[in-house]
């Protein structure tokens, strides 16, 4: 084999592209991790997609509680499982959980041994590192905690929380 053969083209005689090749075609977006970042006072501080998607769903989620709330005909003898002001309670806590059960959940299944020899390395949020199965448990565990403080049916309160 000369030079010759190593440099020369293949044309592929053509053929009809079905959707399923045209989709494994598609090339994967390059989006940055963050949306934008501003200097206050000599630190950066970046808002990050991660960070806008839980923003996005607590809002929602507080919006949605309470307009389920303020409506009585969904619950069962017409009584809401708790006031508005306990939704904002709740939310406090949900949104405890969602922090600390994220962050312990990216240190405990994704780099132990690094945050074992680096432990104040953990309550650096800001360097990133959050887990949504982590979050998810933690928000369960403060929500299973406030409905047990406040004596609240935990599968009623369990229905407002998955509308």
């Amino acid at each position: 084999m000369g030079r010759k053969a190593l440099t020369r083209k293949v044309d592929f005689p053509a053929r009809p592209c079905s959707i399923s090749d045209m989709i494994a075609m598609l090339p994967f977006p390059d989006i940055a991790p963050e949306i934008f970042s501003v200097n206050l006072f000599g630190a950066t501080f970046a808002l990050r997609w991660y960070a806008l998607a839980y923003i996005v769903g607590i809002l929602l989620g507080w919006r949605v509680a309470t307009a389920a709330i303020k409506r009585p005909t969904l619950w069962k003898n017409d009584t809401p499982v708790m006031k508005p002001g306990q939704v904002e309670d709740l939310l406090f806590w949900v949104i405890l959980g969602v922090i600390l059960g994220g962050r312990l959940g990216y240190v405990l299944f994704y780099q132990p041994a690094y945050y074992l020899s680096n432990p104040a390395a953990i309550l650096q949020l800001w360097e990133g590192g959050m887990s949504f199965h982590g979050g998810a448990l933690g928000v369960i565990l403060a929500g299973l905690f406030y409905t047990w403080k406040h004596r609240i049916p935990v599968i009623s309160t369990g229905d407002m929380v998955c509308l």
